[in-house]
């Protein structure tokens, strides 16, 4: 009988995920978090091991979101009062390289990046209870982050943000950028069931749910498109910082407002990416 016993385990403990590695918290200043498939999955922090060094001295154009992003940073590093941070707007202007040179700069001060991706949004509270006693300060980021309805992770985040009984670690900050400020489409039927009542204004309750998860990041940071100006600006740093001379960025002018236009945007993403096309085909070899 205990033969069987010990034979049914051994099966059973085939059909369990494996338990996942343990986190090497010194392999990286960044991690990921990763999900093994199956039911009852559970999760793990993954090392990034080639970690993007963005500096924010190479992002141009956006001076007043960094300071307001690098100060509230600042503030979770000191251990002072700091908020839950939204960057929404114009896509291609620096909202996700604004946290990248963040990480870049304040590392050595202990700050730590884990990124989540939207569907493992539901495990954030297993996130926090994992870093909780750990003496680094870490930006839980969410990229591109969008939502189509009361998904999973939508429901996770609202609750973990400012809904729930319990509270995230003191060490833990939300830092998610989207190039919605509501994080939700939004369509004209929704409009319709805004009521007036006098003078004021009551958003129907649609609306009112679309903004309540925007509304619990305690600091919005708001990005705009760059006009040509700007844009050349940032295409003349890009191509100094690839090893262009000053006259290039002249004689790259006209080029460059081409590839804007058959890109549609004047981002600077869009600059970096001509120059380093443009840098590619004319800087001389080292």
């Amino acid at each position: 009988m205990s033969q069987d016993f010990e034979k049914l385990l051994h099966k059973l403990e085939q059909l369990l995920p494996p338990a996942p590695p343990p986190t090497d918290w010194g392999a990286s200043i960044a991690f990921r978090w990763r999900k093994s498939s199956g039911i009852n999955a559970r999760g793990w922090l993954q090392p990034v091991r080639h970690v993007h060094r963005m500096r924010l001295s190479d992002l141009q154009g956006i001076a007043p979101q960094i300071g307001k992003v690098e100060q509230n940073t600042r503030q979770f590093l000191e251990g002072k009062p700091a908020n839950n941070v939204l960057l929404t707007g114009a896509r291609g202007t620096g909202k996700s390289s604004i946290v990248k040179g963040l990480l870049n700069k304040y590392h050595k001060q202990g700050l730590r990046l884990i990124e989540v991706e939207k569907n493992d949004l539901v495990d954030l509270p297993a996130i926090t209870d994992l870093v909780a006693g750990r003496g680094e300060r870490f930006l839980l980021f969410c990229d591109d982050l969008t939502f189509h309805g009361a998904e999973d992770g939508y429901i996770a985040l609202k609750v973990a943000l400012d809904g729930s009984i319990s509270t995230t670690s003191e060490n833990v900050l939300v830092y998610a950028t989207s190039n919605r400020r509501h994080l939700m489409p939004e369509f004209m039927q929704e409009n319709l069931e805004t009521r007036y009542v006098g003078e004021e204004i009551h958003p129907g309750e649609t609306v009112e749910e679309k903004i309540s998860l925007s509304e619990r990041f305690g600091l919005w940071v708001s990005f705009y498109p760059f006009d040509q100006d700007e844009y050349l600006e940032i295409l003349a740093h890009w191509l100094k910082t690839l090893g262009c001379a000053a006259k290039d960025a002249e004689a790259a002018r006209e080029e460059a407002l081409q590839w804007s236009l058959q890109r549609g945007s004047r981002s600077g993403r869009v600059a970096y990416q001509f120059a380093r096309d443009w840098a590619g085909k004319h800087a001389r070899k080292k």
